[in-house]
């Protein structure tokens, strides 16, 4: 007989019942898929090819020139034609950036309860083909996405009065997109989020006291669990030991990397790939359910010897209620044994 279990995570002082009393198959979350819907004129979409006047100037285009691929933006009232990625401000940003450094400078008299949201809010546009998502896209449109990233992320976190980028994706209405067009997000912050906080000071602890990189070790340690779920030279896919959502897995190299920025390009294709394979076994497994990705990374070069980069990916299949918004506690009725397992199988069909 099974029993229910407490879980606790591998870093982080928290705990996560494991109900394998209540345990569900993957195959049980699974809905019926709507028609993918493709704009109409009473719903054009901003992000569309031909409607880049819809949104602001783009920071960042790629575009396609003969075998080459040319970055260039937008200027002025100007807007590239026939590209292959755009990245353009949020036009309903949560952080903007400083209008001047006097304003920057008052800013910092503040009290401590509040201060201005300062930073930056950027969208990626991440194909001219409307339902071009991770699990359909191709491998190479995927890598333009990724050097994307890269891309925003070393010119944004080069700036003063930003200390953190957060790259994130939320897919569908029900994860928090408010437009279908495939689409990716960052929001550059003036403080390390607590999340990330707390994942720096618990993997530097671990570090302090075994000498190695908590993430090196549990590479090590789930490549030979029933958590695996995929492995190639660059990177390892695993259901974490203590899950909080149902089928939630992570992406993280092999190699000892802080951030994206660490890279080589051979690199940056695989991970355009493992990225490709891992989505699209969730999406045949549970009929292209909601979901959210982000990437940790660490914020400076302060944490080079014993945090990990990886990108975290939160399937929404379950609603939080009281139980865990009162306490911080989650429940997951999917063993992370059993996630690991149907996505092995679905990967290798």
């Amino acid at each position: 007989m099974s029993y229910n279990q407490l879980r606790k995570d591998y870093l982080l002082d928290r705990w996560v019942v494991i109900a394998t009393e209540r345990g569900r198959r993957p195959t049980d979350f699974a809905k019926q898929q709507k028609p993918l819907q493709q704009p109409t004129q009473t719903s054009i979409c901003p992000m569309c090819p031909g409607n880049e006047h819809m949104t602001p100037p783009a920071m960042l285009v790629y575009l396609k020139k003969s075998k080459t691929i040319t970055k260039t933006k937008d200027q002025n009232d100007q807007r590239h034609k026939n590209w292959l990625l755009r990245v353009v401000p949020n036009l309903y940003p949560a952080f903007t950036p400083p209008k001047q450094q006097e304003k920057r400078q008052k800013s910092q008299r503040k009290t401590d309860n509040v201060a201005p949201a300062i930073g930056h809010h950027e969208v990626i546009i991440e194909s001219p083909n409307h339902n071009d998502h991770p699990a359909d896209t191709s491998t190479k449109q995927l890598t333009h996405v990724i050097n994307a990233y890269k891309d925003r992320l070393r010119e944004l976190s080069a700036k003063p009065y930003v200390k953190y980028v957060s790259i994130f994706r939320n897919h569908k209405p029900e994860a928090g997109a408010s437009l279908s067009h495939a689409h990716s997000q960052i929001i550059a912050t003036p403080t390390v989020p607590r999340a990330i906080q707390e994942e720096l000071s618990a993997s530097k602890q671990q570090h302090k006291e075994t000498g190695k990189c908590p993430f090196c070790t549990i590479i090590k340690q789930e490549q030979k669990s029933p958590r695996l779920i995929h492995q190639n030279k660059n990177y390892t896919v695993l259901a974490p030991y203590a899950s909080i959502h149902p089928m939630e897995f992570w992406i993280i190299p092999n190699k000892h990397q802080t951030t994206l920025l660490e890279l080589s390009q051979a690199e940056t294709e695989t991970l355009a790939d493992t990225l490709k394979t891992s989505l699209g076994a969730l999406k045949q497994l549970v009929n292209d359910p909601p979901y959210n990705y982000g990437f940790h990374i660490a914020p400076n070069k302060d944490a080079k010897s014993y945090y990990h980069w990886h990108l975290e990916v939160y399937p929404k299949l379950s609603i939080w209620a009281g139980f865990e918004l009162s306490t911080g506690m989650y429940i997951n009725t999917i063993t992370p044994e059993t996630a690991a397992e149907t996505m092995r199988k679905t990967i290798s069909l």
